[in-house]
């Protein structure tokens, strides 16, 4: 029952400063709570410290994939649209250069050893903060490339603040180590208390960085990409071997990808590796709500990217029935359209008289959707979780079948992906909706591939990951790892659905729709002032802020193009 989590979740929500209800009012943590040398006596210190850890773990938002080829939210992403300037100075509260997450860690691992407490004990908060260091440096690399490497807390007086930058190289090492170290020291999961890390949370996140790592390091030619790789596949092989982890299923393939993500509780849920969980005026969220009004959408370019029922790309499959419609566009396609994108009698919501609110024409011209291919997925139709601020829906920090996708691309970036591999991974994901198995005998390359030079198979395993992980925060990451960012730049890209004018005359409602501009093939225009983005490799990593370079010109040069 979610009632028994109730003090750590309290506990996780004034130490980290989450979205408490009551977070504004209450301040149990005075400055000098952590002080040293008071601090750090006994289990219990160490504890509560590390909990202040638990809310930088990232999950899906309403946000989520807003930066990439999948979404088009009706604001530019002022990044990918060249509106983002360097920083004068840095920003905590932005993520521009702030270093408080890492000193934080630092100063716990530099006195955690004086606790009185076995060396068990210690070891395992050691290995908490180990999986955050890991964790936050990693999110520095890929946001600065070379950054500082430092294994103390600074302040300052510290001589380190004035060091160059450590190359990106030889600080992913340190984030492995730090890795390996959490793998190896945390229990396992019977073995730890409900809602913490434990053995494979650890080998998720390893899982995770070690295939980013070890692709960044193939497709943009620096070498040493083999070992991160192997590091990505055996950390998923140690989670597929442990056998306590599976894909959820009812056996309702029409609903059941779309139900995962709108459960109550996620504790005991065989794809749960880490949920992040909720409770009723205590720990609350406000998904459902923003994901009724969070002008976005799926991309034309996305919704393109779905297979037919017969496995086979829209391109080659006679069942295709094309896209006059999105009656016509969503036939015969893997049945996660449907549960990922609202169409013809979705509930969007049951309102207070048990009346449905069903959908029948994409919703355009609305707050609910840029596109028409409006996103659902984490939406629930319950009036409860519409109420704002106080959705109790639990949400994913490490589920399993990233996992599994892990171990397959990994596995075929080896030369090491066969049938059984597949069987073991892709085709789990794809029995859960009914989908048609992935054969590595009948695979066909798709003439409208994203990657035209890319091996089909591994062009087939990115599809399945970009379909699977839809509006979860991967896909930006995912370009930037493959050298692929410019997959941004195509006119697709900021496309949605097609209004033909048979269509919009369907609207009772006309001024709702009067204004959406079309292009010449008619797909909805979201930004009318230009047809296409514009990607520079230098939005592969971002700016460090001026006055940090003045400081400390060691930092210099500039990330290129900035």
């Amino acid at each position: 029952m979610k009632k028994t989590s109730i003090i750590y979740l309290v506990g996780w929500c004034l130490l980290a400063g989450s979205a408490c209800k009551r977070d504004q009012f209450l301040n149990l943590t005075p400055e000098d709570a952590l002080s040293d040398p008071t601090y750090f006596k006994n289990e219990t210190d160490l504890k509560l410290y590390c909990n202040s850890f638990y809310g930088t773990l990232p999950v899906m938002d309403a946000g989520s994939d807003n930066n990439s080829d999948n979404m088009v939210p009706r604001d530019k992403d002022r990044f990918l649209s060249g509106q983002y300037i360097v920083p004068i100075v840095k920003d905590d509260n932005n993520n521009e250069w702030s270093w408080k997450d890492e000193r934080n860690v630092n100063f716990f691992l530099q006195r955690y050893e004086r606790a009185a407490a076995s060396a068990a004990i210690k070891e395992k908060y050691a290995a908490e903060a180990r999986f955050f260091r890991a964790l936050y440096f990693w999110q520095k690399v890929k946001r600065y490339g070379d950054v500082p490497w430092f294994s103390a807390d600074l302040n300052e007086k510290s001589p380190e603040l004035y060091l160059p930058r450590t190359a990106r190289k030889a600080v992913m090492d340190s984030v492995l180590k730090d890795l390996n170290y959490a793998v190896d020291k945390l229990p396992l999961p019977g073995s730890a208390e409900r809602g913490r890390l434990h053995k494979y949370a650890a080998a998720a996140l390893k899982a995770r960085i070690c295939l980013w790592e070890g692709t960044y390091r193939r497709y943009h030619q620096s070498g040493d990409d083999v070992m991160m790789l192997n590091e990505a596949a055996s950390a998923a092989a140690l989670i597929i071997g442990s056998g306590q982890y599976d894909i959820w299923s009812t056996g309702h393939p029409l609903t059941d990808y779309y139900n995962l993500f709108i459960q109550d509780e996620l504790q005991g849920n065989k794809e749960a590796i880490l949920p992040k969980r909720f409770l009723k005026d205590v720990f609350m969220h406000n998904l459902t709500r923003q994901l009724g009004e969070n002008n976005t959408g799926f991309s034309k370019n996305f919704v393109r990217s779905f297979l037919c029922t017969d496995g086979l790309p829209a391109a080659l499959s006679p069942l295709y029935k094309g896209d006059d419609s999105l009656n016509a566009e969503r036939a015969n396609r893997d049945p996660r359209f449907t549960q990922l994108i609202a169409t013809s009698g979705f509930v969007f919501q049951v309102n207070a008289n048990g009346v449905s609110d069903i959908i029948t024409l994409p919703r355009i011209g609305t707050s609910v959707t840029s596109t028409g291919y409006q996103r659902v997925k984490g939406r629930s139709p319950s009036l409860v979780e519409w109420n704002a601020n106080q959705s109790v829906l639990d949400l994913f920090i490490f589920r399993y079948a990233e996992v599994l996708l892990v171990y397959a691309e990994a596995k075929a970036e080896l030369g090491a992906c066969d049938q059984d591999v597949l069987d073991r991974t892709i085709n789990k994901l794809r029995s859960r909706v009914g989908m048609t198995p992935m054969r590595i005998a009948t695979l066909v390359k798709d003439p409208q591939s994203d990657f035209p030079d890319l091996d089909v198979l591994l062009d087939e395993i990115r599809r399945e990951r970009r379909i699977e992980l839809a509006a979860e925060g991967f896909r930006f990451d995912d370009l930037l790892r493959w050298n692929a960012g410019s997959q941004t730049a195509k006119p697709e890209a900021i496309l949605g659905m097609k209004l033909l004018p048979a269509i919009k005359a369907q609207y009772p409602n006309q001024n709702q729709v009067k204004d959406i501009v079309v292009d010449a093939n008619g797909y909805i225009r979201v930004y009318t002032d230009i047809t296409s983005r514009t990607w520079n490799n230098k939005f592969n990593l971002y700016p460090i802020p001026v006055e940090e370079l003045t400081l400390n010109p060691k930092l210099q040069p500039q990330n290129p193009g900035w």
